[in-house]
């Protein structure tokens, strides 16, 4: 499998959503309530998808045979709850199809959105072990600070580098 990143594009919509949710049905059908996929739909994730790239979101792909299996977003530090930002990166997304974990996919998207050894934060929701532990092999690691997404009943934590 050949592996290529690159920057999305309005035409990429439909594979941005569909790693997008695709990867949240993966990671969190245990943590959020059956009635959260009532309204998280792909064909909902899609039209987003299609908004952002039209407005000029940056986000990098990761293709694997010219199929879209990751996404990731980086950019300035953003306040969450009552948390100002304590670095200016941060890594705002990141999803690979469970499909593609251990290929080098997350790797080079992490790299590619927050260049390795870079000052940056991420939230990560706080029972996700694995993306944890990821991000931990990358130097980001938990520094006390924790919030609840009200609106998803869901416990996240950031990490740090």
């Amino acid at each position: 499998m050949s592996l290529a990143l690159r920057l999305a594009t309005p035409d990429d919509a439909a594979g941005c959503a569909s790693v997008h949710h695709t990867s949240w049905v993966e990671t969190y059908s245990g943590l959020l309530p059956a009635s959260h996929w009532e309204s998280d739909t792909l064909d909902r994730r899609t039209v987003g998808w299609r908004d952002w790239l039209d407005a000029g979101a940056v986000v990098t792909v990761a293709e694997a045979d010219r199929q879209i299996v990751g996404i990731a977003i980086g950019g300035p530090g953003r306040q969450i709850g009552d948390h100002p930002p304590v670095r200016e990166r941060e890594v705002h997304s990141l999803y690979v199809l469970a499909a593609h974990h251990g290929t080098g996919a997350g790797q080079a998207l992490l790299d590619a959105v927050v260049a390795p050894g870079t000052p940056a934060q991420v939230w990560v929701a706080e029972h996700n072990p694995r993306a944890r532990r990821f991000y931990e092999r990358n130097g980001l690691v938990p520094d006390g600070a924790g919030f609840v997404d009200e609106r998803l009943g869901l416990a996240e934590v950031r990490h740090v580098r």
